[in-house]
């Protein structure tokens, strides 16, 4: 999970919970395929940190747009139908097909609305879902009441990598 120091934009990406999720990822041979929105690559970068990533993560993509979700992640009406925007069951929906677009173990996506405004759709900014699709399927939402932009896409990150260690197992 990632921190700022205070008196720098310098990001901590390698924490110690990214390096137990690496280990465990790489002890088990397993893989990660990431697709995110409102955290821009934030998620991938984190996972990248690590040094020896290569072994694990399969890829990913920033599929903020629909055209990206559609042409990129291959999302189709079906994949969502009858799915709300901004839910759970929505981002499961990402998360699966990210690790089937890729063949690895693991998919974690990330859908939200990082800010300063809030989305078409009724929601206000602030808020994430986050889905890991894999040997353990896990959601949650994430809300912090913050309309800083920046803000929100390190607390979103931070909650997905935090997501991804209790899938794992390797929570501190």
């Amino acid at each position: 999970m990632p921190s700022r120091q205070q008196d720098s934009k310098k990001v901590a990406l390698v924490t110690p919970v990214m390096q137990n999720i690496a280990a465990s990822l790489s002890a088990a041979d397993q893989t990660i395929a990431v697709a995110e929105s409102s955290t821009a690559g934030l998620i991938s970068a984190t996972l990248l940190a690590v040094p020896g990533a290569s072994a694990y993560y399969k890829g990913g993509s920033v599929i903020y747009t629909l055209d990206s979700r559609k042409k990129i992640l291959g999302i189709t009406s079906g994949d969502v139908e009858g799915l709300e925007p901004l839910t759970e069951a929505m981002v499961m929906a990402f998360a699966k097909k990210a690790r089937q677009q890729l063949g690895s173990t693991w998919g974690i996506a990330e859908l939200g609305v990082a800010g300063p405004t809030g989305a078409v759709y009724g929601h206000a900014a602030g808020i994430s879902v986050l889905a890991i699709d894999g040997p353990t399927a896990l959601t949650t939402t994430v809300t912090t009441g913050s309309s800083d932009r920046e803000e929100n896409m390190w607390a979103f990150t931070q909650a997905a990598i935090e997501l991804l260690a209790k899938a794992l197992g390797c929570t501190p």
